[in-house]
């Protein structure tokens, strides 16, 4: 049950990250005064799934505080903070991230 526990964390920390980009880019898309509603749309999906995800963690018997986006960002020097994009590494992840921007050009 603590591989399936870990596994749901990872998805979590990587739908944050990602929730993190697609805020970003509707700030950026209402900055330039253009139809930031797509990426609304995809953030609330976004945000449904992490629900969804926090509901089954809990289920499978998570307990210990899940992570914050602002928690690995901050109290710790610039120098010392890791990545919340560091997961990109990975190929599958790098052919969503481009598939995101082409889509978002």
């Amino acid at each position: 049950m603590d591989n399936r526990i870990n596994e749901i964390r990872r998805e979590i920390n990587h739908l944050r990250a990602e929730m993190v980009r697609v805020e970003d880019s509707m700030r950026d898309q209402i900055r330039r005064d253009l139809d930031s509603t797509e990426a609304a749309f995809r953030l609330m999906a976004m945000r449904t799934e992490l629900a969804a995800l926090v509901a089954e963690w809990k289920a499978a018997g998570g307990s210990e505080p899940l992570p914050t986006i602002r928690g690995q960002t901050t109290g710790r020097p610039k120098s010392q903070r890791s990545s919340t994009l560091t997961h990109l590494s990975c190929e599958a992840c790098r052919a969503k991230r481009d598939d995101f921007r082409r889509s978002h050009r």
